[in-house]
């Protein structure tokens, strides 16, 4: 669960280091995301030369986070640290590596952020 001004890391190559979340998309009045929601977030660091610059407001898919994950299979996954990767308006990810492991629970609506991870819990 990831609640208003929290900070994410970026899980890619897109030049983006930490976001802090702004808000859920699709659910007006949601107060916090889960694994595989699209999210809105403000770059707080980046990569210089990099073309997502500091301040710019960007759309991501939470990957990773630090409340467990539960499964109807009774399996729970949880992670150290609260990660994401960024998109563009059609769910692509800008990025061209995914670092670290994602959840399976992307499978259906960001089949794309799948194939360019590492490894899939």
């Amino acid at each position: 669960m990831i609640t208003l001004r929290s900070k994410l890391d970026v899980a890619d190559n897109s030049g983006a280091k930490k976001i802090s979340f702004i808000g859920v998309l699709g659910r007006k009045g949601k107060r916090y995301a889960m694994v595989g929601d699209v999210i809105t977030g403000s770059v707080k660091a980046a990569i210089p030369n990099s073309p997502i610059k500091k301040g710019e407001v960007v759309r991501a898919v939470v990957v990773r986070t630090h409340f467990p994950v539960k499964r109807k299979d009774g399996l729970v996954v949880k992670f150290d640290k609260n990660a994401c990767v960024v998109i563009d308006k059609q769910n692509n990810p800008r990025a061209t590596r995914v670092f670290g492991p994602v959840v399976r629970e992307l499978r259906s609506r960001f089949s794309k952020i799948l194939s360019l991870a590492p490894e899939a819990i």
